[in-house]
């Protein structure tokens, strides 16, 4: 066993982990508490979501500024999943964890603070870097501590856990907004963050990869921000303009970074903070793209039917959170059944239907016109929701699966990396394809209004638009909930090619025997 050090500066041995068959002491611990940081970083993804009309009313925030306050978490998020999970298994996965646990916990007692929407997106940036800790090497510390069929107990746990945090988040986030105001979508997070340092700190175990080379300082550097660079990229794209020199500026400097990123990572072998030789696995090639281009469909599509809900229907976040409840609970039943299934079932087959249901989800929202109710979209909640829960557990287990356990935090971040950066894209994308889709519709039947007022329309505000119309009232009303629907439905069928082709890559590419010997352990 290697020496390490512990968070408190205390000499620790890095526990050994255990045999196939062999069931490591404590790791009940280890699951709980992993489990609830998922929890907390899932419900701050979705309690978000229904505070953002509040937070433009409350912050004077305009389309762009409610996308930084998703987009602003998912860049650092993205920039730092990587670096953190290769720290983890150097510096010691419990020394790392908790650290990550402790930055979320003052960044989101920042944004609960928050004077104004560009300090809150600062903040939400903060967030994102103890985030990408507590995301990359949650996974880790489970794969380090559970083997073979009880490996797929816990990920269907994990991935459970993700779908409880979805499933009541909305309405968390809606009682808190409703009830006590915004802030505290935020706030909440604080007792919960402290509560779990102090657990951490008592009872995981230290690990870390054995004979650890020194940590890659060149390349956390050049990831970080050849990965920086591309997310704002295209964060930003739609704004400045995709052929500006600041953005095309941004793309070309990710891709240098990233050439010689891979040339130093080549030259070190093992001592750097990437094992290329993932690159050359289908199945890590399959995983990475399948959950890249699902949560670009699956999460951007929350966050425009979240508006949708509110901006159009005229829901409050409390009856948005009510509202969404069959596609959220649909989650996390399917989440908490499909754990059990990664032993039985081939995990090929598990991503590949889970992206075919969301893809099917998706378009379904086509069913939907400008006279519809909510319960137009259920077809859609419950098929996307069914997709969500089927994917997030064997998409956890196959990301560490691919890998040695010694470097499940770099093969984790690696994992979340895909995913975070999906969504951050999918964000970017898609939003910026419905405010053109919006704004065109809208001038098309509206032609003698400003551009702003395009704008006002594909950030939800119609209803003010039409109220400065005078004699157009009537008609600009019903301009802008036409404008809305149609180029909600026009984006989401986007959405829905985009997890479909998910869906094609999955069947196609993953297989079980390009796992690792511990990852299929007790099969």
């Amino acid at each position: 066993m290697s020496a390490t050090v512990d968070t408190v500066g205390t000499t620790a041995l890095a526990a050994p982990a255990p045999a196939p068959g062999e069931r490591a002491p404590g790791r009940g611990w280890t699951l709980a508490i992993v489990s609830i940081a998922t929890f907390m970083l899932m419900l701050d993804l979705t309690v978000v979501n229904v505070a953002l009309p509040d937070l433009r009313n409350a912050l004077h925030a305009d389309f762009s500024g409610l996308q930084w306050v998703l987009d602003a978490y998912a860049l650092t998020l993205a920039a730092f999943l990587l670096t953190g999970g290769s720290l983890a298994d150097r510096l010691g996965r419990k020394r790392v964890f908790i650290a990550g646990f402790a930055v979320f916990t003052a960044a989101s007692l920042l944004c609960g603070l928050t004077p104004d929407v560009l300090t809150l997106n600062l903040a939400r940036g903060l967030q994102g870097v103890g985030a990408a800790v507590l995301f990359a090497v949650g996974p880790a510390l489970l794969g380090h501590e559970f083997r073979g069929k009880d490996r797929a107990m816990a990920f269907g746990v994990f991935g459970g856990v993700s779908g409880l945090a979805i499933a009541f988040g909305p309405l968390i986030g809606g009682a808190l907004t409703s009830g006590v105001g915004w802030r505290w979508i935020f706030l909440v997070n604080v007792p919960i963050g402290v509560v779990a340092i102090v657990l951490s700190s008592l009872r995981i175990r230290e690990s870390r990869e054995p004979g650890t080379h020194g940590v890659d300082w060149a390349g956390l550097g050049l990831f970080s921000v050849a990965l920086g660079a591309l997310v704002l990229g295209f964060l930003r794209g739609e704004a400045e303009g995709w052929t500006s020199p600041l953005i095309l500026s941004l793309l070309a400097g990710s891709v240098a970074l990233l050439a010689v990123f891979v040339l130093v990572e080549r030259r070190l072998g093992a001592a750097g903070m990437l094992d290329l030789a993932l690159f050359r696995n289908r199945t890590f090639n399959g995983i990475s793209a399948a959950t890249l281009l699902g949560n670009a469909a699956g999460m951007s599509s929350i966050f425009l039917e979240v508006s949708y809900v509110q901006n159009v229907l005229g829901a409050t976040p409390w009856q948005a959170g009510l509202r969404f409840l069959p596609l959220t609970l649909m989650l996390f039943v399917v989440a908490a059944v499909t754990g059990s299934l990664t032993v039985a079932v081939p995990p090929r087959l598990l991503v590949g239907t889970a992206m075919a249901l969301m893809a099917g989800g998706l378009f379904a929202m086509r069913l939907i016109d400008v006279h519809s109710d909510w319960t137009a979209m259920l077809p859609s909640m419950l098929l996307t929701g069914a997709g969500m829960g089927m994917f997030n557990p064997p998409r956890a287990s196959l990301s560490i699966g691919v890998a040695e356990p010694a470097r499940a935090g770099m093969a984790a971040g690696m994992g979340e990396t895909f995913q975070q950066v999906g969504i951050a894209i999918g964000i970017a994308g898609f939003g910026a394809l419905f405010q053109h889709r919006v704004g065109d519709l809208f001038a098309a039947a509206v032609p003698s209004l400003p551009a702003s007022a395009r704008e006002a329309v594909a950030a939800g505000a119609g209803d003010q638009v039409a109220r400065t119309a005078g004699p157009l009232r009537t008609a600009v009303a019903e301009a802008a909930r036409a404008s809305f629907v149609h180029g909600l439905s026009d984006v989401l069928t986007l959405c829905a090619i985009c997890a479909a082709l998910a869906s094609a890559i999955a069947f196609a590419t993953i297989r079980r025997r390009d796992l690792h010997e511990s990852a299929i352990a007790g099969h």
